[in-house]
C-alpha cells in the first residue's frame, strides 16, 4: 500500500481494475479454462481488500468509491456465477447476495449494540452528482430491498425472543462475536477463494452447492442468536 499512496494512485482505479480481472476470469472460465481464472480471482481479492485500505489511509475515503466497489463486486459476482450456472447464475447471484448483506447487517447490529461507529463518515466530498445519484439509484435498487427485508427479519426475531422491547442486553445477547465472526469469514474474500479452489479440483460446481450449506449455517446461527436471549432473559427472571 505505501507504493500505491507515494503514486497517488486512486482507489476508484484499483476497483477498476480489479473489477476487470473478475470479469477476465469470468470470461475464461466460460471457455473452459480452470487455473488462470483461479489465480486472477486470488488477485482480485488482493486488490479488492487493498482498496478500500488504501483509502482510508490516504484520506480518500468517499461515498461515491464505497458504492462503486460494491456494485462493482456484484458485475463480477453476477459474470462468473452466469458463466458457471447459465442463467441459473442469476439465482445463484441473489443468494449470494443476501449471505453477504447477512454479514453486513450482523456488524451493523454488533457495533450497533455496543455503541460503536458502524462506518465512519467519507473522509472527501465532492461527488461527480450524477454518477453518485446513479450509483445510489443502482444500490437503492438491489441491495436496499434486501437490507430492509433481512433488518426487520432480525428485529422481528429478536423482539419474539425477548417477549417484550428489546433491552440493551438483549441486543448484546443477540448479536455474540461468534456470529459476526461466523458471518464475516462467509465474505467476499471467501466466495472467491471458495470458487478458486472448487476450480483448480476441477469441480465448480461445487461452489454453488456450497452456497446452500452456508445459507443453512447462517440459519443456524440466527436461531442459536435468539436462543440466547431466551435463555439470557430466563436467568434474569430467576
Amino acid at each position: 500500500m505505501p507504493p500505491l499512496a507515494r503514486w497517488r494512485v486512486n482507489p476508484a482505479q484499483v476497483v477498476l481494475v480489479h473489477t476487470t480481472l473478475g470479469l477476465c476470469a469470468a470470461g475464461l472460465i466460460r471457455r473452459g479454462d480452470r487455473l488462470t481464472p483461479a489465480l486472477l480471482l486470488q488477485l482480485k481479492t488482493l486488490l479488492d481488500n487493498l482498496d478500500g485500505q488504501l483509502a482510508r489511509a490516504t484520506g480518500q475515503t468517499t461515498a461515491t468509491g464505497r458504492y462503486l466497489d460494491t456494485e462493482m463486486d456484484l458485475v463480477v459476482n453476477a459474470a462468473l456465477n452466469v458463466a458457471l450456472a447459465g442463467r441459473a447464475g442469476w439465482a445463484l447471484t441473489l443468494l449470494q447476495s443476501l449471505i453477504l448483506s447477512v454479514d453486513y447487517l450482523w456488524e451493523r447490529e454488533y457495533r450497533g449494540a455496543r455503541g460503536q461507529t458502524f462506518r465512519d463518515a467519507p473522509a472527501q466530498g465532492g461527488d461527480h452528482p450524477l454518477v453518485l445519484r446513479a450509483l445510489e439509484a443502482v444500490y437503492a435498487a438491489y441491495f436496499t430491498p434486501q437490507e430492509r427485508v433481512l433488518g426487520a427479519l432480525f428485529e422481528t426475531r429478536l423482539r419474539r425472543a425477548a417477549s417484550h422491547p428489546p433491552t440493551a442486553a438483549d441486543r448484546r445477547a443477540y448479536t455474540p462475536r461468534a456470529a459476526l465472526t461466523l458471518s464475516a469469514n462467509l465474505g467476499l474474500s471467501t466466495q472467491l477463494l471458495g470458487l478458486g479452489l472448487c476450480l483448480l479440483a476441477g469441480r465448480p460446481g461445487w461452489y454453488h452447492r456450497s452456497l446452500g450449506l452456508q445459507a443453512a449455517a447462517l440459519l443456524g446461527t440466527q436461531l442459536w442468536r435468539e436462543a440466547r436471549v431466551r435463555q439470557g432473559r430466563a436467568r434474569a427472571e430467576t
